[in-house]
C-alpha cells in the first residue's frame, strides 16, 4: 500500500434539498474526531428552483477556491446532493481529484417524490428525466474512483428505493426507518469512517449488503 492509501484527504460534504450543511454537524464531528478535516458547503438556491448543474458548480468553485489544485479530496453527497455531486465528478472535472465518492440516499434514477414540485431541480430528479440518464450514460466512468452507494429500503423520500443503486462500485444496505437519520444513525457513520478508509482501488467492481439488526429509527428530505 503506497503512502497516498494511507493518508486521510479533506472530505467535502454536499446536502440534499432545503438543507444545509448543518444537516452533516454530527457526522463532521464525528469524522474530525477520527482524524479527517471537514468540510462542507451551503448550496444556494437550496429549494431546487436551481438547475442540479448550477448547484454543481458551485462545488467546483468551492472546491477550487479553498484547496490547492495537487490536492486529492473524498466526497459525500447526500441524496440530492449526491446527484448535485455526481454533475461535478462527471461533468466538471471532479473525477480528476476525487479519489473517494460517497451518496447517501441519493435518487441515481430518480424519485417519484419529485413529481410534487415544478422546481427545476425537482424536474431533473424525476425518474427518466433527461438530467438522470445523460449522468448514467456514462456512469462507467466512476469506476476510475472508489464510489460507494449507502441507502436505505424503507425511504420514503426515494422512490423506488433502489432508485438509489448504481452498477458501479459499491452498495452498502442499511435497514433505517427514515431518509435523514441516515445522516446520524451509528451504523451509517461507521460505514462512512470505514469507506473513507479504503485504499484507492481504481476499475475495481464489488458490492455487499451490511448485515446489520433492523432499526425503527427515522428521516427527511430529498
Amino acid at each position: 500500500m503506497n503512502t497516498e492509501n494511507q493518508q486521510h484527504n479533506p472530505v467535502v460534504l454536499v446536502h440534499g434539498i432545503d438543507d444545509t450543511g448543518a444537516v452533516f454537524d454530527q457526522m463532521a464531528i464525528y469524522l474530525r474526531q477520527l482524524g479527517w478535516s471537514v468540510y462542507t458547503l451551503d448550496l444556494s438556491p437550496k429549494n431546487g428552483d436551481a438547475g442540479l448543474d448550477v448547484l454543481a458548480k458551485q462545488i467546483a468553485d468551492y472546491i477550487a477556491t479553498t484547496f490547492t489544485p495537487e490536492q486529492s479530496l473524498d466526497l459525500i453527497g447526500f441524496s440530492m446532493g449526491g446527484i448535485v455531486s455526481r454533475y461535478y465528478v462527471q461533468r466538471l472535472g471532479g473525477i480528476n481529484r476525487v479519489q473517494r465518492f460517497i451518496t447517501i440516499s441519493s435518487p441515481h434514477h430518480g424519485t417519484v417524490v419529485a413529481y410534487a414540485s415544478q422546481r427545476l431541480g425537482c424536474l431533473q430528479m424525476r425518474p427518466n428525466s433527461a438530467f438522470l440518464k445523460d449522468l448514467n450514460s456514462d456512469v462507467v466512468m466512476l469506476k476510475r474512483l472508489n464510489f460507494t452507494s449507502i441507502w436505505t429500503p424503507y425511504d420514503l423520500m426515494i422512490v423506488p428505493t433502489n432508485s438509489s443503486q448504481l452498477p458501479v462500485g459499491e452498495e452498502v444496505i442499511l435497514p433505517v426507518a427514515l431518509h435523514s437519520w441516515m445522516l446520524t444513525d451509528s451504523r451509517c457513520l461507521a460505514v462512512v469512517a470505514e469507506t473513507l478508509l479504503q485504499p484507492i482501488k481504481p476499475y475495481r467492481q464489488f458490492g455487499y449488503i451490511h448485515n446489520s439488526q433492523k432499526s425503527t429509527l427515522g428521516g427527511g428530505n430529498i
